[in-house]
Parts: structure tokens; sequence; C-alpha cells
């Protein structure tokens, strides 16, 4: 490990289930700090995937 804690997540708050996959939402992307460019649904940093 590199000596970095994983923060507790709440489902409902945090993410949601949807299909099996876990959705993370606005709340758990604005407690990381920083957007992954990956074109998650709820980001709250504007990035959006090119179709």
């Amino acid at each position: 490990m590199n000596g970095k804690q994983r923060p507790v997540l709440e489902e409902g708050k945090d993410y949601y289930v949807e299909n099996g996959f876990m959705v993370f939402t606005e709340r758990y992307h604005r407690k990381r700090g920083h957007c992954c460019q990956s074109g998650c649904r709820h980001c709250p940093y504007g990035f959006r995937r090119e179709k």
C-alpha cells in the first residue's frame, strides 16, 4: 500500500448502483477533487467525452 486511505463511500450519497454498475455522484467527484476525463455522468467539472 502507498499509505493513502480510501474514503468511505456512502451508497445513495456518493454512488448508486444501476444495472450492476456503480455510478458516482457529483458529491463523490467533488470530494475526489479532480476530473479523471472519463466522461462521467455526473461530472461537476464540465468534461464531456466526444461521441
